[in-house]
């Protein structure tokens, strides 16, 4: 017996863009996967659909979604023959009957472990908000999407791991998980993370990492992607320089927006061996009393574009560098690095460098970037530098509380240019950060130079 369901299909077009309120991106993500791929975008209006009940048209899932460049870089030249086999990045969905299954005091599955070993193919996980104390996970099923319902759900370690590794260790294709705090995550080995993704694609959205050993740890594995939506590293690290906010393995790609770093201990705010890296959008600060190392690490290089982003090295830093690039060496076959419309700010008394680039890298840009501090980014070596900008700490509505929007009065108002084209799509930002961990569209095109378009 056939029934009327209505149902809003917009996972299609998230699949493809990421971003569900970000219809523009969808569009322009869609066409650089390719045209048969952008005809999926025409039906994510339909609003009505004649289904049988027992059916499940679409896994209530968001595919982890693939930055154009990504996509560009994958059409063009499959990732150099190394990845893309299993359909562009594991990207490819599959049809489950929907389960839910609902976690927390007032209801018969109390423990989020319990739920990740009933879990099927294509579950759904409803987590009841509160403290989730020792409560740790394995999780292996593909399209797996796991949520706080009615606020948020604190996972605190406690002396816990999964395997020895995380508060909860990830395998599945196609994960996505929203809206959960990880912390304490402490392991023999000194390396232990809030989440470990050790294979698969994970989405990971309105998620904080605070008080781990590793905020978030992924193995080497060159198939997986990693996509980050607003979420909030702190205060990460074991203290001994090897463990920090974020670190990312050899994988094929990382995608990260709109998210919050700041005060790594000793370690890093984000390092990255990825052979794609789309950094956009955040903000990585390491403020007052931080002592993180690098702001940004591409460790081996890889295509890295840094667009519209805040980063800030604090006073007490032990290492000079914000950015650094190849530093370990370059292990991936392309390596590129476009820097636009960046804000860097080195609050270090002496001896502060804004850029780090081993020799050797095929192409670097840096375009519409302001530097606040001694010293440019031409220092690091051969490359495109146009249009960046040493300005004075007045230039900003208020730097001493990291508000780094331009004064209605600066003359560098309107003093953005095109920053040019990369595989076939624009360098220039269409959003900007927002404190805290959101990100918010901009009147295109970017007008200013630096993370932010908006005044004050």
């Amino acid at each position: 017996m056939l029934h009327i369901l209505v149902v809003r299909c917009h996972a299609l077009g998230q699949a493809f863009g990421g971003d569900p309120n970000n219809n523009g991106a969808t569009a322009r993500h869609a066409k650089s996967i390719g045209s048969a791929f952008a005809k999926v975008r025409m039906f994510s209006s339909i609003h009505c659909l004649v289904v049988p009940v027992h059916c499940h048209l679409m896994p209530s899932i968001q595919p982890p979604s693939l930055p154009h460049q990504v996509s560009a870089h994958i059409t063009r030249r499959r990732l150099l023959q190394g990845v893309g086999g299993t359909g562009l990045l594991g990207l490819t969905g599959r049809s489950h009957a929907q389960v839910t299954i609902r976690v927390g005091p007032d209801f018969p599955i109390q423990t989020i472990a319990a739920a990740a070993s009933l879990a099927k193919d294509g579950a759904v996980i409803e987590v009841q908000a509160g403290d989730y104390r020792g409560d740790v996970a394995v999780w292996t099923r593909n399209d797996v999407t796991v949520r706080a319902v009615g606020g948020r759900v604190r996972l605190m370690a406690d002396g816990a791991a999964a395997e020895g590794k995380a508060i909860w260790v990830t395998r599945g294709e196609r994960m996505t998980v929203e809206g959960f705090d990880f912390s304490r995550a402490r392991v023999p080995d000194r390396n232990g993370a809030g989440i470990r993704l050790e294979k698969g694609s994970l989405t990971v959205r309105d998620c904080t990492f605070t008080d781990n050993e590793n905020g978030l740890l992924t193995s080497n594995n060159p198939q997986i992607v990693l996509v980050i939506f607003n979420s909030e590293f702190g205060r990460n690290g074991h203290g001994d320089g090897q463990s920090h906010n974020l670190y990312i393995g050899a994988i094929a790609s990382l995608s990260m927006s709109g998210c919050y770093s700041h005060h790594a201990k000793v370690g890093h705010l984000l390092k990255s061996r990825a052979a794609i890296n789309d950094i956009r959008y955040n903000r990585l600060t390491d403020e007052s009393g931080g002592r993180a190392s690098y702001e940004l690490e591409f460790a081996n290089g890889g295509v890295a574009y840094v667009v519209g982003n805040i980063l800030e090295q604090g006073s007490q830093t032990e290492n000079p560098h914000i950015v650094s690039y190849g530093a370990e060496g370059y292990t991936q076959p392309v390596n590129e690095l476009y820097m636009v419309n960046n804000t860097l700010v080195d609050n270090r008394p002496r001896g502060g460098v804004f850029l780090r680039i081993k020799s050797g890298a095929a192409r670097v840009k840096a375009v519409n970037n302001l530097l606040v501090g001694t010293g440019t980014l031409e220092s690091a070596g051969v490359g495109n530098y146009d249009n960046n900008f040493t300005v004075d700490w007045d230039q900003f509505v208020f730097a001493a509380r990291d508000d780094y929007r331009l004064r209605r009065s600066s003359p560098l108002l309107g003093k953005a240019i095109d920053a040019g084209m990369a595989d076939g799509h624009s360098l220039m930002p269409d959003r900007e950060y927002r404190h805290l961990r959101s990100t918010a569209r901009i009147q295109m095109p970017a007008h200013h130079p630096g993370a932010l378009q908006s005044v004050g």
